[in-house]
């Protein structure tokens, strides 16, 4: 029982220590440094990679972090961002582009203020932040709860990585200094993981494959995409997303002819 209280303990102890920091397909080490550096300047400390171009460990973004990479900033590695994001419970995607999905659209100030409450009540939040060149692609955006979007000059929005972590970092810092967080009515055990979400979703993919619904083949992506925006917006509860499941598997079994267990 003690293990448990530990493990429970550490979770929320993780949770609390700010937004974890997802770069997906950076492509040189040093904008991966200066991002840890400007995670570092304001108590930021998880960054997850996905798919680094120049692969990891790096000595150029040993050498942009200015020390943060050795002072404090916890470096993991991953291959899809779906990996990236299994443990939180809620997901900002950054981008300055329309979207077809619709999705709450948030500044800084409004994402991290819903985090901040979020995280006091153990749950765990990250900000995922696209590559250099094209930023997150749609799949990536369509895993995200939420669009962050910092407000800037309409005739020139282009920002580099390392500025947008700082930003987001910044106004995290900000608001842990000014403000107690507003605490929803959810908790820990209410809001589902990433892995759990993204296994229903895998889950009713391919059952909307077998039965000849995502078709033709060139519009599936964007289908699977609007479906899982669908889910999203909804900040499903573990049991909602184990109820929907168990739904999909019901209807599975009868239309193959079997009544439901």
């Amino acid at each position: 029982m003690a293990g448990t209280d530990r493990t429970k303990q550490d979770t929320v102890a993780a949770a609390n220590s700010g937004p974890a920091v997802i770069l997906v397909a950076p492509q040189l080490g040093e904008n991966v440094g200066t991002a840890a550096r400007a995670m570092l300047n304001f108590g930021l400390t998880d960054l997850r990679l996905v798919k680094a171009r120049d692969g990891w460990p790096n000595a150029w973004a040993e050498k942009a972090s200015s020390g943060a990479l050795q002072e404090g900033v916890r470096v993991r590695l991953f291959d899809r961002t779906e990996d990236a994001i299994a443990d939180l419970e809620r997901v900002y995607a950054t981008t300055a582009r329309d979207r077809d999905l619709i999705k709450p659209v948030m500044t800084p100030q409004t994402a991290i203020a819903e985090s901040r409450g979020l995280e006091a009540s153990g749950a765990r939040v990250g900000v995922l932040f696209g590559g250099e060149r094209s930023g997150l692609n749609n799949d990536d955006v369509s895993l995200a709860h939420a669009i962050l979007t910092v407000p800037v000059n309409p005739r020139f929005a282009s920002i580099n990585l390392a500025q947008a972590v700082l930003l987001v970092g910044y106004e995290y810092f900000r608001q842990t200094q000014e403000a107690e967080p507003l605490i929803p009515a959810a908790t820990e055990d209410d809001l589902a993981p990433g892995d759990e979400l993204i296994g229903f979703y895998e889950h009713l993919e391919r059952e909307l494959d077998s039965h000849g619904f995502l078709y033709p083949p060139e519009k599936r992506p964007a289908m699977v995409r609007n479906i899982r925006a669908i889910f999203q917006r909804a900040g499903l509860t573990l049991q909602e997303v184990r109820t929907l499941r168990g739904i999909v598997a019901s209807l599975v079994r009868t239309s193959n002819g079997r009544k439901p267990l």
